[in-house]
């Protein structure tokens, strides 16, 4: 039995309160925790959970110890599964608004209160089980969707084996060690579904935290064992008369292994390939030059004159870092991110609340559902164009001039005292258009420094001493880093893959590339991508969500393949046209297919490749379960004589 605090009421104070007296429900079986006067009412850009008077709070939190306590000194619950009509009120409730009715059983499946999902592979019949034990499936990548996957396919009874170029496991959170680097999304919904964590430290952690995170998933599950690490795939080649792919892996010796598989699901991301701008001059400079993805830890800048060209997300961690230790810091912009505030980026989880979490029954599901649906669907329409919007040409709808109203608010306040600053960190474009960051304030406050500068003028020539701009001036310094992102839209560029008939899997994009739901290309068999083309979101949540949602339908795929006696299986070449023209006219409708604004989110044709164009319950809808009539099956020849 879990010690309860003698100060609990104080306890409580840290606690969601909304998703407290939600729980509450489950303890006590009483609905009037959900009285229409203690419904909270929130704002997006603020976190203030409830108008409750502080009287009435002091209350609750004496009734919510007295049946924590009750409950943890072995009272049951007692009403562990309320029946839909208590549920819908529970979400309205906690939502602080009407939950639209489409919404209703895809989010009872998110919170899994019965402790299973749709998400759960169901290879239960008997023949499917047999079937499945004749699969094998190449992962490549050990990172957040690979280790999902390897988890997947073990529960399925899949024989699988996970590839990956690092020495341990976690993706971009072993390879990305800038300081300051962290994670923005919450962490409580930046965790697989099935796996929370009530420990994270602060509400957004660090890479450090984040890597031990996925770390632990490898040993929980025992996936070390299935993953060969410090090896490449080189290639992927599928042998039309067999069924199969070939892989080559090129281990850290040099050696190379050739491996069948049955299938392959590549789970190695879209931001992991640096990308390095055009400008003359690249690799003159005489001191160190890296990119913050590559970070040299062995440079120490305390005391130098440091060049940071870029200002996006990382940029935005780690200049406020370093600003303090060097002598001067340069940071070169093209154009200012959107800051949005969100005053607790670095702040701590206060302890109660990790004891709520972790021991109040339902708490974490419905804070969980609370943060899921409040930076999700809730923040959509606020980058939705409007056709008929003729206003600014800096927003694209009403409310998107409201959202960008409120975040130019909260920018000025910063840089109040600095007038010439501010002329140079408001951006000129929609909310949504371009990455956004997570702003408390630690980014203008590094910009203000007096060590600190903010060119603007473009950068044209990198010379041994330092950078060139366009006015003609040469900044001298002793370390270049490059904050300028990620090869975001050349997917799969590492890897040379031969798909049926010996088609070209790149020659077939030609740099543009796209698939089925961001998983699936006509003629490459059993080839499957997760955080693929137009799977990527903007500002409604956490690409964990897109990863479950697609290890499930690729799930269903191998299911599929199993239940029908197929050894290949294929998109039909009108399902992935028909599927992609309409990706490409539902982007247009968005703050970033604006055609006046550039970003990584666009590819060299200026077609948005990234971002998937519709809300999160159409990605979980679609990815269900395959249908079979959207692939070409292709069955096991029949045995000759």
């Amino acid at each position: 039995m879990a010690e309860v605090p003698a100060d609990l009421e104080e306890v409580l104070k840290d606690a969601h309160l909304p998703a407290l007296m939600t729980a509450l429900v489950h303890m006590t079986g009483d609905p009037t925790w959900l009285r229409e006067a203690w419904k909270p009412t929130y704002n997006p850009m603020e976190r203030t959970d409830t108008g409750i008077p502080e009287a009435t709070q002091a209350e609750i939190r004496k009734q919510a110890a007295a049946a924590i306590r009750a409950h943890l000194g072995g009272k049951p619950l007692a009403l562990p599964s309320p029946d839909l009509a208590v549920l819908r009120r529970q979400m309205d409730f906690v939502a602080g608004a009407p939950i639209p009715e489409i919404y209703a059983d895809f989010l009872l499946d998110e919170l899994a209160l019965a402790g299973t999902s749709s998400k759960d592979p169901k290879f239960d019949q008997p023949r499917v089980r047999e079937a499945a034990r004749k699969l094998k499936v190449l992962v490549i990548g050990a990172g957040m969707s690979g280790l999902l996957t390897g988890i997947r396919l073990a529960q399925a009874g899949v024989a699988f084996e996970i590839v990956d170029k690092n020495a341990d496991v976690g993706g971009t959170w072993f390879e990305n060690t800038y300081p300051g680097c962290r994670v923005d999304n919450s962490n409580h919904m930046y965790s697989y579904s099935f796996e929370p964590n009530h420990a994270w430290p602060q509400h957004f952690s660090p890479q450090p935290e984040l890597l031990k995170y996925f770390q632990g998933i490898a040993d929980k599950y025992d996936l070390r064992q299935k993953i060969r690490f410090e090896t490449m795939v080189e290639t992927l080649t599928w042998d039309d008369a067999r069924g199969v792919w070939r892989a080559a892996l090129k281990r850290k010796d040099g050696e190379v292994d050739i491996i069948e598989a049955t299938a392959v699901v590549t789970a190695v991301g879209q931001l992991n390939r640096p990308r390095f701008p055009e400008i003359e001059g690249m690799g003159s400079f005489a001191g160190p030059a890296f990119h913050s993805a590559e970070w040299r830890h062995d440079v120490d800048l305390k005391g130098r004159r440091i060049a940071v060209i870029g200002t996006g997300a990382s940029a935005y961690q780690f200049v406020p870092e370093i600003a303090p230790d060097v002598a001067k810091l340069t940071v070169f912009q093209r154009t200012p991110p959107w800051g949005l505030p969100v005053p607790h980026y670095h702040d701590d989880v206060p302890e109660g609340m990790k004891w709520v979490l972790e021991h109040v029954p339902f708490f974490d599901k419905w804070y969980r559902f609370w943060l899921f649906w409040m930076t999700t669907e809730g923040m959509l329409p606020m980058v939705k164009s409007d056709p008929a919007w003729n206003g600014s040409p800096d927003a694209v709808s009403a409310a998107n001039a409201m959202l960008r109203e409120t975040a130019t608010a909260a920018l000025q306040a910063q840089v109040a005292d600095r007038p010439d600053l501010a002329a140079k960190v408001i951006p000129q474009y929609p909310i949504g258009g371009k990455r956004s960051v997570l702003d408390n304030g630690v980014w203008l406050t590094a910009l203000k420094r007096d060590n600190v500068e903010l060119v603007t003028d473009k950068v044209v020539r990198i010379t041994p001493k330092g950078v060139v701009t366009a006015d003609g001036v040469e900044h001298e310094v002793d370390v270049l880093i490059y904050g300028t992102g990620f090869q975001a839209s050349n997917f799969l560029s590492f890897l040379k893959i031969k798909g049926r008939g010996g088609r070209d899997l790149h020659e077939t994009w030609g740099g543009d590339a796209r698939a089925y739901l961001g998983m699936t290309n006509p003629g490459f068999p059993n080839l499957f991508t997760i955080y693929g083309p137009n799977t990527n979101i903007v500002v409604n949540g956490s690409i964990i969500f897109f990863s479950e949602c697609s290890v499930r339908y690729i799930m269903g795929c191998l299911k599929l393949l199993a239940d029908t006696g197929s050894r290949a299986m294929e998109p039909k070449q009108a399902v992935f046209d028909t599927f992609n023209k309409a990706v490409d006219e539902a982007n247009s409708g968005w703050a970033w297919g604006s055609p006046n604004v550039s970003s990584w989110y666009k590819n060299e044709f200026g077609r948005v490749s990234q971002n998937w164009p519709y809300g999160l319950i159409d990605y979980w809808r679609a990815t269900l379960e395959p249908k079979a009539d959207d692939f070409v099956l292709e069955r096991e020849p029949e045995p000759v004589g």
